[in-house]
Formats: structure tokens, sequence, C-alpha cells
């Protein structure tokens, strides 16, 4: 068994050495000239004022998918920026898409925006609530060109849904939640198949075997080069990796042809494709005079799936759950203007935290009235200071299936505990409901690891509803303390309480058939109609758009997707390759 382990450490390594000297094509390569080196020197220059403002979203980066937490992952700009700023490590965001995005672009909580339960499916007649004020609005009125590029999911069934009428000047990207990297067609269920992507309201035919990650970092570097740098911009680029379906670009598997699980191998180059595109938009920022007077975020969305090929480890649960595996983010910020760099924070930092934050840099005002969750934690990621947060309601779900065990009594009539719901007061983090799966799962490299580590620890404990631990001393979560200091379970569940008085009704509406994309020109798009939502067969005046090119596109784009089914069909050798390809993917995630 040791001399398994050692040959399989030295393979890893051998391929983290040539992943490094690797000689890439790279289809989104700004030039060929070297990387700049990232000095640690304060600026010599007086900054302009407001910061340039770049915000990197990934989705489903586990929090042991980028280099600094030792993955067999490689990250090396990413690595850099964030060796060169400040280390995020004690970050939080939310288990799914939906709700992170939400608080991100609201500063609010997820009960205080109806959005508690699951996220928006294609077919609801939900998005963000329009009575709130975005980040991207409040940044326009200090005087920002804001430019949004990738993944919404924050509802689109009426126009006014629309990044562009939530405070984006311009959009590129797709409206859904999981999008094929090729084709950008989306499913909502079986049937309910269509295309996605959008240039600002209208469909954006003709795009398909471009991959996305490439398409939006060149979106991007053409914003940057045709911009005025003396005007300061917000761009957000949302990107879709590494979301499932995992479909990387041959080329970048190679480095990873070790790794004998195929669905960590696919994953992990597509976090390579990340690295690269942070790399070619970070250049863009120096190349176009950005950079000097910028503030660079990198954040992920939730927690990785270790059954697609994420890792947490060593933290305790996935995506989807409220462990910290879930909620706890990978996250950075890189900037000239930070007043100490080269360190790691300890400051508690949420997701809603960016609202205030990135506001008050852009010269904004926000205040209590504003009914914001989030604090401006600036001072304490430019200067050392203490987090002016104490508290993160990670969420109030009371759509979600009930606990078995829990009740009012075990709540000390103060909460049901069969309500899934979670929070952290200072050190201590409580939990309710069922929380989600409660493993450790340990890195997918290879696949013949002993059975005993596949399993380790499994479970989260049999007839449960309450669950407290101190965060601070035990981040893994492995020593529940609800049973030696109920009085902190008391006080917490209090808390809970408290915010629960705050929360809004929550907003999940059944399907509407009506948007299904046969029934709107085969793709994803505002559906409905009247004084709630204009149908896209008006334009703003009222006049009824040219769609002669939209429906040669659209022609074209079915006749390609019948040629791959027939071709399919008929390629039994390739259906017998992706047989074994799948169990092989099936085989591993059961060991898991």
């Amino acid at each position: 068994m040791a001399v398994h382990a050692l040959t399989g450490f030295s393979v890893v390594s051998f391929l983290s050495l040539g992943y490094l000297s690797w000689d890439w094509v790279k289809p989104n390569e700004l030039e060929n000239e070297a990387f700049s080196d990232f000095k640690g020197r304060r600026p010599e220059f007086k900054p302009r004022q407001p910061p340039h403002i770049i915000f990197f979203l990934t989705d489903d980066q586990g929090f042991h998918d980028i280099g600094y937490h030792g993955s067999d992952i490689r990250t090396p700009t990413l690595d850099k920026l964030a060796a060169e700023g400040v280390k995020l490590e004690n970050y939080y965001v939310q288990p799914i898409c939906t709700p992170s995005r939400s608080q991100l672009i609201t500063g609010r909580y997820q009960i205080h925006t109806g959005l508690q339960h699951s996220i928006i499916r294609p077919r609801q007649p939900n998005c963000l609530p329009l009575d709130q004020v975005t980040l991207p609005q409040k940044l326009q009125e200090a005087g920002y060109a804001t430019h949004m590029v990738g993944k919404w999911h924050l509802g689109f069934y009426k126009r006014e849904c629309l990044p562009t009428r939530r405070g984006f000047d311009t959009y590129f990207g797709s409206l859904t939640g999981s999008v094929n990297y090729y084709t950008y067609n989306s499913c909502d269920g079986p049937g309910q198949c269509g295309y996605d992507l959008h240039e600002g309201e209208a469909v954006a035919w003709g795009q398909g075997g471009k991959y996305s990650t490439h398409l939006y970092t060149q979106r991007v570097r053409k914003i940057l080069a045709a911009h005025d740098p003396r005007q300061p911009v917000f761009i957000f680029l949302s990107f879709q990796a590494v979301h499932t379906p995992l479909h990387p670009p041959k080329a970048y598997i190679y480095p990873y042809r070790g790794m004998e699980n195929v669905a960590r191998r696919k994953y992990a180059a597509m976090v390579s494709i990340v690295d690269e595109a942070v790399r070619n938009v970070t250049y863009a920022l120096r190349k176009y005079g950005y950079y000097q007077n910028s503030v660079i975020v990198f954040s992920t969305d939730n927690g990785g799936q270790p059954f697609v090929g994420g890792s947490n480890w060593p933290l305790r649960g996935r995506k989807g759950t409220y462990w910290e595996g879930g909620v706890r983010g990978l996250g950075f910020v890189h900037s000239p203007l930070l007043r100490r760099r080269r360190r790691v924070s300890r400051a508690l930092v949420h997701i809603t935290d960016w609202y205030p934050t990135l506001v008050a840099l852009a010269g904004g005002n926000v205040s209590r009235s504003d009914g914001l969750d989030g604090y401006n934690v600036w001072p304490a990621l430019s200067e050392g200071r203490e987090s002016p947060r104490r508290e993160i309601l990670h969420n109030i779900d009371p759509l979600h299936s009930r606990a078995d065990h829990g009740s009012w009594q075990d709540g000390f009539h103060l909460w049901d505990t069969a309500v899934q719901a979670a929070i952290r007061v200072g050190d201590w983090k409580l939990l309710t409901g069922d929380p989600g799966h409660g493993d450790w799962v340990p890195p997918q490299v290879l696949a013949n690891f002993p059975g005993s580590w596949w399993n380790l620890e499994r479970g989260a404990g049999s007839r449960k509803s309450v669950w407290l631990f101190n965060v601070t001393g035990d981040p893994y979560e492995r020593h529940d303390l609800s049973g030696r200091r109920p009085d902190v379970v008391k006080e917490l569940l209090a808390r809970l309480a408290h915010h629960n008085r705050t929360a809004v009704p929550v907003r999940y509406p059944d399907p509407d058939p009506r948007a299904s994309p046969d029934l709107n020109g085969g793709a994803w798009r505002p559906w409905a109609r009247g004084t709630e939502g204009e149908r896209e067969n008006n334009d703003d005046r009222g006049r009824a758009p040219d769609r002669a090119p939209e429906r040669a596109h659209r022609k074209s784009w079915n006749k390609n997707r019948n040629k791959k089914k027939k071709k399919k069909k008929k390629c039994k050798i390739c259906k017998l390759r992706s047989f074994f390809r799948k169990l092989n993917t099936r085989i591993m995630s059961n060991r898991i």
C-alpha cells in the first residue's frame, strides 16, 4: 500500500511540474509576452478616485480547488494575485447559485428578498425583487460604467428582470443556471431545452462552438480596450465555470491525465482555464491603463460538489449544505490601493458585504435606511482592522423538508428545530433541521485509494436536529457541542427567532407553461405579457423587430443540433467509449 501511495505521489508531482512548463495553445491569450510580476511595493503615485472594480465570480469552485489551499489543481495566476493581495480565510457565501448572486447584488439576506428556498428555475415567473436598488445601480449613480459578462441566474421572466434593467449598461451571457459550454443549450427537465446566450436583451444566435470561458474573457478584454480609463468602470465577470457539465477543451485536460478519476480530471482542467482567464483580464487591465487604480475581487459562489470533481477538503459537507464545505468560500482581494498587502485576513466577511464596501469605495452613499445586511469591510481588508461584522445569518428556509426529529420542545420553545436554518454569532455556529449531507470527502485524485479513505467519517449523526460548533477552534465541525453548551444553543436560537420576525414571504412560484423555449423561438427569454412584462416580440418603441436574421440563426442552430444527434446514432464505437467514461465516473461517485 505504501508503494502505491508513493507511486501516486510521484506521478502527481511529475505532472505538476509538467503543467508549469506546458506550452499552451491559448485561444484567449492576449500577447505572447510573459505575465508581469506583481511587486509588493506600495505605489508611489496618488491614486485616482474612484477606483475601477473588477469582480470575478466562479461557480461551484470548492474550498480545496485553488493552489494556495494545497490543491492538486494548478492555479499560478490566482495564487500570485492572492499572495500579493489579501487572502480571505474567514469568508462566507451561500450554498447554492441564486442565493449567493442575490446577496451580492442586493446586499441583503435571502430572508429579505423572498429567495430563501432553492434557486430560480428557468420556467418560474420569479426574479430578483424589482423594488430593491442593486449594486450596479448604486455604482451608476456614482458615475460608473457598468458591465456584466457571464451567468445571471436571477430570473428573466419579464424584461424588467434582465441585467440591463437592473443596473448594467451592457450584458453578455446566459440567463439560466446550467448551460452547455459550447452549444449554449440549457434544459429545465425533459423536453424543456432551449438556447441561452444573450447580448443585451436579445438572443445572441450564432455563437455555438465557442467555449464560454474563452468567449466571456474575450468580451471583457474588448470592453477594457474600448473604454476610457478616466471614467471608473465596474465589470462583473460571472463565470459559468466550473459548474457542470464538465466540458473542457482537450488540450487543458492533458496535464491532469494522471488523475484516474475522470470527473476530477475534467474539473481540474476547467479550473485551469479560469486561472488563465483571470491572467488575461489582469494583463488587459495593465495594458490599457486600469491596473494602478483598480480593485480586483475574486470569489466563488458556493462550495464544490465532490460527485462531479470538486473538493472542499478538509471542510465538512458540500454544495447545497450549510456545513462549512457548502458556505465557506474562496476569496481574495488584489489591489495596488490596499494599505497592507501580502497577508491573510481572518476578518469575518460575508458576500452581502461587497455591496456597501464597493459602493463606499466608489464614493457612493449607503445608510441604514437602505435596509442592507452587509457592512463596509474595506478598513478590515485594506488596513487589517477588526471586521464590523459579528454575525452571519446563513439562512432560514421554511419550505425545505422538515427534519424528522425536530420540534419546538427541542428548541426551548424559542424555535422549531425541524426547520432548516443556520447562523453564526462570533465563534459559534448553530444548525437546525436538515443542514445537508455531512461528509468529509478527501480529494479525488486516485481511484485506488483504500476504501476507508473514501468513507472517512461518513455521516452526520442520527436522530439529531440541532448542532453547535465553535468554528474558530473547530473549523472542520468535528465536535458537536450542543449537548454540553445548551446556554449557547438557547442564545443562538433566540437570534434565529429575531431574524425570522423580519423575513418576507418565500417566493417560489410554480413553473409557467408559457416559458417553454418551444413557444419562444427555441430560446430562453422573457415571456410575461402585458403591463407586468413586455414580450420580446415588441421593442421599446412598440414596433415589431425584424425576425429574419434570428430565424436564420435559429434554423442553423437546430440543423447543427440534429446533425450531431444523427452522428451520435451512427457512431457505435463513440457510444461504447461514452458508456465506459460514464461508468468510470459513476463508480468513483459511488465510492464517495
